[in-house]
């Protein structure tokens, strides 16, 4: 017997090992060399023990092979570590067959989610139970994201009864006054809650926004006077704002940039499925129970969503003990090797919004693009009746109502397209990727606008297609922007990026309004269009420089591959 004193100072006796006669100059004859020198078969011995029998052999033989096998074990001191343990080996060399430890989790050490720096480690896929939990959340922030979108649309389906009611003696100018609040509020909301919940729960924001929103309606139905009616609608669209940049901070922590146009664009059908939901849940509540209901219905249908959302959704996989979905470098700057403090709110929303040229690029291109959106929406049922002569407001609608059916599908392949062309060549710029697609989808928007121009008045069939292909051309470009706004920021800067691009694509709609009518007006409806077509083409050439752009992901990660070059 052969004695090797051990850490703890006791002598590990280690059996006699026969020699083999067989030189160890391969890995075959390691392998045959190191069985010999085992006093355990090979199929039950585990790998502590299988390198014991190796360097115990080479010991023995000296032989000069044993360099390659202790250069893997980094030096002799490991290696004399490992024969130590090796006397009694780890539980599983003593059951190699049996099924690997199932941690707490229920997950095996293999896929211990404290074992990886980042969801992309895991070689097989996302674990099961990540899948799951991550379709909770997603499926929490559509669902709770239309519920911002019914109590928001509440008034439009409730208003005609409320104008109908004598006891209220409201007129069609009074309702302007109230929606034409709204948009002011939500835009300006959308830019400050975008900036001040940088570091607050966007599940809380989600969440408690959504029940806030809700109980602004109920209280709306309590109300007999316009200023009642002006106020609590104002507080309706200050309180939107939580809605929008709170699930784009939610989706960029769940989901990797090669996946996040799939699942950017499916939650962009949060916009379709709320605007179908509204004139359903309020048109026919304040119909068959009085404008009040209108109000109430919806109000009901959002605290119990937002009370849902508290309860499930969380605000990234590190708040559930999983790392995070893909590893973001962080830009510190270090002076006299101590990291700086956290920037400011004001100092994120100067440095990585407001002085990034390629973030206003974006917010002008969604300023154009909500220039067609909105003066499409707003004018083309009276484009139908004043200069195609259709017959009455149903007949018009009709011919315009496949716009959202057209945007729902739009969204979705445009999300799968750019995740495709990331996929195709991961070097290239993602955001660009994202930009070629948006470029293409405008050039979609102009044909189909120059198409329902030219389409004969009794073509409605023409007109309903070009109609769907105008939404879906439309929606596309909606939902990407404000992905590449995500995208071109870090994480903190989410939800100010978010918020920044919404208020000036809010600016973009209300100048749908007023100047579009005067266009109209001065200048009939050839001007309209040529108007909407320019800012097709603005959207273009803003959009033009960003072909090749990266995200904020890839030049960090190109930032801390240089730095080892320059040390």
């Amino acid at each position: 017997m052969t004695g090797l004193l051990a850490p703890n100072g006791a002598v590990n006796q280690l059996p006699s090992l026969p020699r083999c006669s067989r030189p160890a100059t391969s890995r075959k004859s390691l392998r045959t060399c190191a069985q010999m020198g085992s006093m355990q078969p090979p199929s039950s011995r585990g790998p502590l023990q299988r390198q014991l029998g190796q360097y115990r052999h080479l010991q023995s033989a000296g032989q000069g092979s044993s360099r390659p096998l202790m250069r893997s074990l980094n030096d002799d001191s490991k290696a004399k570590d490992i024969m130590v343990k090796a006397d009694t080996g780890l539980p599983a060399d003593h059951n190699p067959t049996s099924s690997p430890a199932v941690t707490s989790a229920g997950q095996s050490p293999g896929t211990d989610p404290s074992k990886f720096t980042s969801m992309q480690d895991y070689a097989g896929g996302y674990p099961k139970a990540f899948v799951t939990r991550r379709l909770v959340t997603f499926i929490g922030i559509v669902i709770g994201y239309a519920c911002f979108y019914l109590t928001r649309n509440s008034l439009t389906y409730t208003a005609p009864v409320m104008v109908a009611d004598p006891a209220l003696k409201m007129d069609i100018t009074q309702v302007g006054t109230m929606t034409s609040i709204f948009p002011i509020a939500y835009g300006f909301s959308k830019f400050v809650s975008g900036v001040l919940g940088a570091r607050s729960s966007p599940t809380l924001l989600l969440g408690g926004g959504l029940m806030c929103t809700a109980i602004i309606n109920v209280c709306f139905g309590f109300g007999h006077s316009m200023v009642w009616f002006c106020c609590f609608w104002a507080l309706n669209g200050i309180l939107q704002g939580l809605g929008g940049p709170s699930c784009a901070r939610i989706l960029t922590f769940w989901f990797a940039t090669k996946e996040r146009g799939t699942y950017w664009g499916m939650w962009n059908i949060a916009h379709n499925l709320g605007g179908f939901t509204a004139p359903i849940l309020a048109g026919t509540a304040a119909r068959s129970l009085g404008w009040k209901w209108g109000m109430f219905a919806p109000g009901i249908v959002g605290v119990t969503v937002g009370l849902l959302i508290l309860l499930t959704v969380r605000d990234s996989p590190e708040k559930i003990g999983y790392p995070p979905v893909e590893i973001v470098a962080k830009s510190k700057k270090e002076s006299n090797g101590k990291t700086e403090e956290k920037e400011s709110l004001m100092s994120l929303l100067l440095n990585n919004v407001l002085k990034n040229p390629y973030i206003w690029g974006m917010a002008l291109t969604y300023f154009f693009i909500y220039v067609v959106r909105q003066g499409v929406t707003s004018w083309f049922v009276f484009y139908l009746i004043k200069a195609k002569g259709v017959a009455d407001a149903g007949a018009a609608a009709f011919r315009v109502s496949g716009l959202e059916l057209g945007g729902l599908f739009g969204s979705l392949l445009a999300g799968r397209i750019s995740d495709y062309l990331i996929a195709k060549n991961p070097e290239g710029g993602n955001v660009g990727k994202r930009v070629q697609v948006v470029m293409g989808y405008t050039v979609g928007i102009a044909a189909m606008l120059a198409t329902f121009y030219l389409a004969p008045a009794s073509a409605g069939w023409l007109q309903w297609a070009s109609v769907f292909m105008i939404g879906f051309f439309l929606y596309g470009p909606q939902m990407l922007i404000g992905l590449c706004g995500a995208e071109l920021v870090g994480p903190e800067s989410v939800g100010a990026s978010e918020g920044f691009l919404g208020w000036v694509a809010y600016l973009g709609a209300a100048n749908a309004g007023i100047p579009l009518s005067m266009i109209v007006k001065n200048h009939g409806w050839e001007a309209y269009f040529v108007a909407l077509l320019i800012a097709c083409g603005m959207a273009l050439l803003l959009l033009a420089p960003m072909v090749n752009l990266k995200s904020y992901v890839q030049r960090e990660e190109a930032k801390k591959n240089l730095r080892p070059k320059l040390a």
